[in-house]
């Protein structure tokens, strides 16, 4: 979008959810660039159709419901929703035609050149075709459970995202028990049975002037669809195909059933799986199939998706794990050691030495595990107050799950409990998709002896604080770590993040009064040093980019810089647009959603926004106001969006540290250099990757890769998995 001067009447921004798509382009991308590894490159492929399961799920479900309600007014970008839906579709099936072609032209056979190879049921050699009949009949058909589709009656429940086949059935003889002309029968593919088949061969190849084994699987699916005429005896398969469906997930729970709010939550799960279908995604092999799917879950050709490939391409990246394939994947990217924490040291006599600063994954997660493990098991601790939002489970689009067991965090709490501790864990069963974890470890904590509170009515909880109160020397001193991202020691090492670990008073006082309010009746109260949402960090963001205009206007040194995940608040962006038109640099790295344009003349011109995608996933918020010389530099949970302002709890808390602070600096101004992964949005709403002719190349995640290593080179590399701890190092003598 275009302007020459500033237009009263339309306010220039981008439509949120097509700019969500456009993320989810460049992440495309990714997986196209044929400088990067393989199996890296199949990483981003697979991310893309993970990302848009849930887009579909929540953000489409939201405007497909706006189509049929009254009095619908028009989206900021000026469109309405059938034409965003209309849009949307036609992007996405771009996407995924792009998607599928590079998995079908490029990964795949690039595997089978490094000796594993994808073989299609055409290609099964005689004794594998053996192998695999004998397989189904013994691991498989056992297992299967064929579902008939009937007219007038309802469709079998289908879980949102599993993989289905559906065959179309004709009788051999009379006497059908399926009287129905037309005979279709789902069968779900069990969840308990291996996508991965590995076949059976002798047949070895040369791969790097290396003689290597040559690796063949076959894909359960295959194997169901060529051998499902023996689950229909008396009958003959005519016509067969794979499918997923999405359903509406975007579903809220009665904030009113304080009493039995878990059950409520329960409720909502259940529904969950009961809901509309949003989108169909099917191989090819029958239409007539595909359009009673169709028609049975009420879609449109627009939201129907063929593609010709595996449906679900993440469950494969185990593949990455496979002995041999080292070269055509990413080399592991080393986690290493904080030099503010040692083994030796209690955490307690680390962060009473000053601030401490972790910045994930290029340093280890494993202090924030030990600040609870100690706690735990340290006699002089009294109490614990923790606000918890993700802590385990699966990783979003890069399919890789924990353990069966709880994580470090949860068992720490646990223990603590055990341990005669005073434990307040403050759990948000609202995060989307985590509901049924976070009621199941809840419960294990309240058994522990743990004072669950399941956040607050009509608001997510999504700060991410925790504080010890520990006994010293007759006084009571509380030490509090505050996080950009969650309380999981998984995530941790794929998200970037930073978080701090004090024990200033300011910050101890304010992370009292946010517990207070978590968990009992309390007004707003007025902070020395933490802002939080939804009661004023919106308008302290407000009255900061305010007052950068104001002092440009006056000749004042005046800049913003700010790295987050998505920019979609009308507020933030029309106050950016008035910093802009005074004169302020305003310099933004947004990792996904931006809805602002920049660099329109009279709007925007001082406006540059640019996004990184790279191996690590982007999750830090860093905020930076000039303000005259007295520069201000924040972390925080929140990005610029309505939610994250108006309805969670979230929290801003100052760097005060100077060496933090200039670390902290450093970081920020390091994203606005990255030449390699870096893309910039231009005045029309168009990413363009920046062009780096002539330049040396600077890759923003190598560097702070480069700068943990140098700094922990005397730490070592990182552990990676936690243990609870049963009794804590020695503290000094205070």
């Amino acid at each position: 979008m275009e302007q020459s001067e500033k237009d009263e009447t339309t306010f220039p921004c981008l439509n949120r959810d097509l700019s969500w798509v456009d993320f989810n382009e460049r992440v495309l991308e990714e997986g196209l660039c044929k400088d990067l590894p393989l199996l890296e490159r199949f990483r981003f492929l697979s991310i893309v159709s993970s990302n848009f399961d849930e887009f579909f799920m929540v953000r489409v479900s939201t405007i497909k419901r706006m189509l049929n309600t009254e009095g619908i007014t028009l989206d900021p970008s000026g469109l309405l929703p059938a034409q965003q839906l209309k849009v949307i579709s036609e992007k996405v099936h771009s996407i995924m035609s792009r998607q599928y072609e590079c998995l079908r032209n490029d990964i795949f056979p690039g595997l089978a050149k490094n000796g594993l190879s994808l073989m299609q049921p055409d290609s099964w050699s005689v004794p594998q075709l053996d192998f695999l009949n004998s397989y189904f009949l013994t691991q498989i058909y056992p297992v299967l459970t064929p579902l008939r589709l009937e007219t007038e009656k309802p469709v079998p429940i289908m879980e949102s995202k599993a993989l289905h086949a559906v065959f179309l059935l004709e009788p051999e003889h009379s006497g059908s028990l399926l009287p129905e002309e037309k005979q279709i029968v789902i069968v779900p593919l069990p969840s308990v049975l291996n996508r991965i088949i590995w076949l059976p061969n002798s047949a070895s190849m040369t791969v790097n002037d290396q003689e290597r084994e040559l690796l063949q699987i076959a894909l359960l699916e295959d194997v169901i669809i060529t051998w499902g005429a023996y689950l229909f005896p008396g009958f003959s398969v005519k016509e067969s195909m794979l499918f997923k469906i999405n359903r509406n997930a975007d579903f809220s729970v009665d904030e009113q059933r304080d009493e039995d709010f878990v059950e409520a939550m329960a409720e909502v799960l259940e529904n969950r799986e009961r809901s509309d279908a949003i989108r169909m995604v099917y191989s090819s092999g029958s239409t007539k199939l595909r359009d009673e799917l169709a028609l049975r879950f009420s879609l449109t050709a627009d939201d129907l998706y063929e593609v010709d490939g595996p449906i679900n391409p993440a469950d494969f990246l185990e593949l990455g794990n496979v002995a041999g394939l080292e070269d055509i994947n990413e080399k592991t990217w080393k986690i290493y050691q904080s030099t503010d924490f040692n083994e030796e040291t209690p955490v307690w006599d680390s962060i009473s030495a000053g601030d401490c600063m972790l910045h994930m994954p290029y340093q280890s997660f494993d202090p924030v595990v030990r600040f609870f493990q100690e706690a735990a098991s340290d006699p002089q601790v009294i109490s614990i107050k923790t606000a918890l939002y993700r802590t385990g489970g699966a990783i979003p689009g890069i399919g890789i799950h924990s353990s069966s067991a709880y994580s470090p965090v949860v068992r720490a709490l646990e223990q603590a409990a055990l341990n005669g501790k005073h434990v307040t864990a403050v759990v948000e069963l609202k995060a989307r998709f985590d509901e049924e974890r976070n009621i199941s470890w809840a419960n294990r904590l309240e058994k522990a002896g743990v004072i669950v509170v399941y956040g607050l009515s009509h608001l997510k909880i999504h700060s991410k604080v925790t504080m010890v109160i520990r006994r010293e020397n007759e006084r009571i001193k509380r030490y509090v770590h505050l996080s950009t991202g969650n309380y999981n020691d998984r995530t941790a090492r794929y998200y970037e993040d930073i978080c701090l670990f004090t024990c200033r008073e300011d910050i101890a006082y304010d992370a009292g009064l946010l517990f207070n309010m978590l968990t009992g009746y309390s007004s707003v109260q007025q902070m020395m040093r933490l802002t939080i949402a939804p009661s004023g960090l919106k308008r302290r963001f407000l009255d900061m980019i305010k007052r950068e205009a104001d002092r440009s206007r006056h000749n004042y040194q005046a800049k913003i810089m700010a790295k987050l995940n998505s920019l979609t608040d009308i507020d933030i962006i029309k106050a950016l647009y008035e910093a802009s038109c005074a004169g302020v640099k305003v310099s933004l790295c947004v990792r996904g959603v931006c809805t602002l344009i920049p660099g329109i003349s009279g709007v925007s011109e001082n406006i540059r926004v640019i996004s990184i995608i790279d191996h690590f996933l982007e999750h830090s918020r860093i905020y930076y106001f000039a303000n005259g010389g007295a520069d201000d530099l924040y972390l925080s949970s929140a990005d610029w969006m309505p939610r994250n302002l108006e309805r969670r709890v979230e929290l801003l808390f100052p760097v005060q540290d100077e060496k933090i602070r200039m670390e902290v600096m450093g970081i920020l101004n390091d994203y606005f250099l990255d030449n390699c992964k870096a893309r910039i949005l231009d005045n029309r709403g168009v990413w363009t990757q920046l062009n780096t002719t002539g330049e040396k190349p600077f890759r923003v995640q190598k560097e702070m890769l480069s700068r943990a290593e140098r700094a922990g080179e005397n730490q070592g590399v990182a552990k990676l998995e936690y243990n609870v701890r049963r009794s804590p190092p020695q503290s000094a003598e205070r």
